[in-house]
């Protein structure tokens, strides 16, 4: 990230080069891009940008969960409903489903994701309840015998917490602490 024009984003990818050369590293052309942090960016499955913090005038960096992660848990949610696991029980579907989108949201968790994951877990609400349905060839008044509080379901000791269950923990500003390659060495005093 760079405080300035593209034209000093462009400079500082030539200064990184250089820099990745001796380890047998090099920048992607197809992957590296100058973008603006207003307009956002997706990076290892998180979309980065600045935004106006609700509330206040203030701008902030948000991380959130990018589009194309978001639908690659909605299709593996799916795949592990589809028809061909009916003739596991629910206790074990559940177990699957909780695993994968326990994973899932430990990895974003140091985002801004809590209405993603609300929204994910209701997503699989729904493909549980089909999965019922046709499992059980019986009718939706029927579903409350799969559930231990409200319309949580569960078989057994196992019950399904989804994504929500994952808090979120904010990453702690480590300031200049951090090392880069870039760190200027103090000079020496004459005497």
């Amino acid at each position: 990230m760079v405080f300035g024009t593209a034209a000093h984003a462009e400079d500082l990818r030539e200064q990184v080069a250089v820099v990745l050369a001796p380890l047998g590293l090099r920048l992607s052309q197809e992957k590296t891009r100058v973008v603006h942090v207003d307009d956002g960016f997706d990076f290892l499955g998180h979309n980065i940008r600045r935004q106006r913090k609700r509330g206040t005038s203030k701008d902030v960096i948000y991380t959130r969960p990018s589009k194309r992660a978001i639908k690659a848990i909605k299709e593996r949610i799916s795949e592990l409903t589809y028809r061909h696991t009916r003739n596991q029980s629910l206790a074990r579907l559940l177990e699957r489903l909780n695993r994968t989108l326990a994973g899932w949201a430990n990895y974003f968790r140091h985002g801004v994701a809590k209405a993603t994951y609300n929204a994910i877990d209701h997503h699989a609400w729904r493909p549980i309840v089909n999965w019922l349905l046709r499992k059980h060839r019986m009718r939706r008044s029927q579903l409350r015998q799969f559930c231990d509080r409200g319309w949580r379901f569960a078989e057994g000791p196992v019950a399904f917490t989804g994504a929500s269950s994952v808090t979120i923990v904010r990453y702690r500003y480590r300031g200049a602490r951090i090392p880069t390659p870039w760190t200027i060495a103090p000079t020496a005093l004459p005497g």
